[in-house]
């Protein structure tokens, strides 16, 4: 299996046979690609493997940097990974934590365990050929099953499936060297079955000889599946074989894809899959971007997918998003999805109350941002205005009298309802129509 790399390199276009630096990866991409190795061989911490926040929303890894483990009991109880980035910084050594992980356990075995996956976290990054003078560190369970298959001879062990397979990771590197070393396979598997290890091992060459052999939509539709939910390199390319061809898939099929490659937070792999939706389904709905964009959403330090998801949409996908879209992001703050929207010129009618009761006061700046930049708002919106007069936020009245809010079909409006239209914040807005109003009779009156 390939070492994760900290830094991205392509071919070079003038100098075939060498590589040219082409950009970092996400910290996200680095740490979902290790997560994911550390769990098919069993080497993930058996109480949390976390990212810390600061690397969260698509912050890049630092240039030139290097990693490393420390293991250690923790001040209160458990065992600790923490796994620290450094690099430097205008000639200075800068080091951040970058993930932590955890063990309630406090035994010498437990400490033997974790000292051992900080050992495959280093083995992922600098390589280093697990097979030999490996060492074993295995838990009461995996333990029954290696004395369970020396005692029965088993080669097919189905309840113990997934133990089988991190055990010959972690004793081979991977499930197809340990075909190639014995000369057979482990278990009795299809051709799909094969592939599907080949994904997990991260064999492109092996996965590439088998995807032709497959036959069947749903077996397809698996290994679909399994690519994409691939965190890294390899689990791009692996997509690219089947957006590559001219495979149908269903829409519940893709969207499941779509919802995987948001979950290990692949940007590019989301951007993949959105350019070549119309490619592989049939009758795509406007909305599925738009509800792709609000599951991005909810997921923590992914809501820059979203944003990225909107950008990519067409003016038409944008306004068939889902409303609460708009009005969450506004409510929260987060300027980059509302821009994307207001860029497409979506209506923000519905989400203009939520916005001032909650960050009218003290950000409408982001308001005259939207508008400025093609947001639309109904001439009608007299609830944008009355939300003004409630919540005391003239500045956010003016800027939607400026873009065309009928503040005179207000007045009678406001009346009709009975609002209190003697506070200070009617009447100011009051006197700045009458300004406007005048100003714009008086540049008529010059022509």
């Amino acid at each position: 299996m390939d070492i994760i790399e900290l830094e991205h390199w392509a071919p070079d276009p003038e100098r075939p046979h060498m590589l040219k630096y082409a950009g970092q990866p996400t910290a996200q991409e680095v740490f979902e690609e290790l997560r994911y190795r550390l769990e098919s061989m069993g080497c993930l911490p058996d109480e949390y493997f976390l990212m810390d926040k600061e690397w969260e929303n698509g912050r890049e890894t630092p240039r030139d940097a290097d990693i490393f483990c420390t293991t250690d009991y923790g001040a209160s109880e458990g065992i600790y990974i923490d796994v620290y980035l450094k690099w430097h910084e205008d000639g200075k050594p800068v080091t951040k934590s970058f993930i932590t992980g955890k063990t309630l356990g406090e035994s010498g075995s437990d400490l033997d365990r974790m000292f051992l996956i900080a050992s495959a976290i280093t083995k992922a990054f600098r390589g280093g050929d697990i097979r030999k003078n490996s060492v074993l560190s295995l838990n009461e369970q995996e333990q029954a099953i290696v004395v369970n298959a020396l005692a029965e001879q088993r080669e097919r062990q189905e309840s113990a499936l997934n133990q089988t397979e991190q055990l010959l990771r972690r004793m081979t590197g991977s499930i197809t060297n340990y075909m190639n070393l014995v000369g057979q396979r482990p278990l009795h598997m299809s051709g799909g079955d094969r592939a599907v290890i080949a994904v997990r091992d991260g064999e492109l060459n092996e996965f590439k000889n088998l995807l032709p052999q497959i036959s069947g939509q749903e077996t397809y539709n698996e290994l679909f599946l399994e690519a994409v939910g691939r965190p890294g390199a390899v689990g791009r390319k692996m997509t690219m074989l089947f957006l590559d061809s001219s495979t149908a898939f269903s829409q519940d099929v893709y969207k499941e894809a779509c919802e995987r490659a948001v979950r290990i937070v692949d940007a590019e792999k989301v951007a993949l899959l959105q350019e070549q939706a119309h490619n592989h389904v049939k009758d795509l709905p406007l909305d599925f971007f738009g509800e792709l964009a609000r599951y991005a959403y909810q997921w923590k330090g992914v809501q820059f997918i979203s944003a990225q998801i909107m950008e990519r949409c067409s003016s038409e996908e944008v306004h068939a998003a889902p409303k609460e879209l708009l009005e969450i992001s506004l409510v929260c703050g987060d300027i980059d999805i509302p821009k994307a929207m207001a860029r497409k010129g979506v209506n923000g009618d519905h989400a203009l109350r939520p916005f001032i009761k909650c960050r009218g006061k003290g950000d409408s700046w982001i308001l005259d941002v939207l508008l400025d930049q093609g947001m639309k708002v109904s001439p009608d919106n007299y609830d944008a205005l009355a939300a003004c007069v409630e919540y005391n936020c003239p500045e956010i009245g003016k800027a939607l009298i400026d873009h065309g809010v009928d503040f005179e079909g207000f007045s009678g409006w406001a009346e009709g309802q009975e609002k209190d239209i003697s506070c200070d914040t009617y009447q100011e807005l009051a006197g700045y129509w009458q300004a406007q109003h005048q100003q714009e009779q008086g540049s008529e009156q010059t022509l």
